[in-house]
C-alpha cells in the first residue's frame, strides 16, 4: 500500500494530535522570551487549520519531577501562539480525564465560526507511576 504525502491527508473535521516543543524560555515575570519554537510550529498548525482539522497540540514545559507548579505551565506559550495566530488558544487543565475529554469532543472544525480551538497540556508522566519517559 502506497504511503500518503502529508498534502494528500483529508484532514476536516479531524482530531490530529501534534507533539510540539514550546519548552522555550521565560523570564522570573513568566514571559516568554524566545519565541523560535513556537514560531516554528505555525507552518504546521496553519496548514492543519486551513484545511478544518481539529488541532490539539501536546508539549511539555521545563522539568517538574512529577509534581504540578505553576510555573511549568504553559499558559506564556499558549498566549505566544494565539497571538502569533492571530485568535485564542484554549489551554486544558490536564491531558487526561473527563474535562478534557469535554473540550476535545467540544471542538469545532476550523470552517467554523468558533474554530481553530487548540489544546495544550503541561502532562507528562512521572517514572514513579510506572510510565516511561
Amino acid at each position: 500500500m502506497r504511503k500518503l504525502s502529508f498534502d494528500e491527508l483529508d484532514v476536516r473535521g479531524k482530531r490530529v494530535l501534534v507533539r510540539v516543543d514550546f519548552n522555550v524560555p521565560v523570564d522570573e515575570a513568566g514571559r516568554v522570551t524566545d519565541d523560535r519554537r513556537i514560531r516554528e510550529s505555525l507552518a504546521t498548525i496553519t496548514w492543519l487549520r486551513d484545511r478544518g482539522a481539529r488541532t490539539i497540540l501536546m508539549s511539555h514545559f521545563g522539568r517538574p519531577k512529577g509534581k504540578r507548579d505553576s510555573k511549568y505551565s504553559l499558559k506564556p506559550a499558549a498566549e505566544v501562539l494565539g497571538k502569533l495566530l492571530g485568535q485564542p488558544v484554549a489551554l486544558a487543565p490536564d491531558c487526561i480525564g473527563p474535562e478534557v475529554e469535554k473540550l476535545v469532543y467540544a471542538m469545532k472544525d476550523a470552517s467554523t465560526k468558533a474554530r481553530r480551538r487548540t489544546i495544550l497540556s503541561s502532562w507528562k508522566p512521572s517514572r514513579a507511576s510506572g510510565s516511561s519517559t
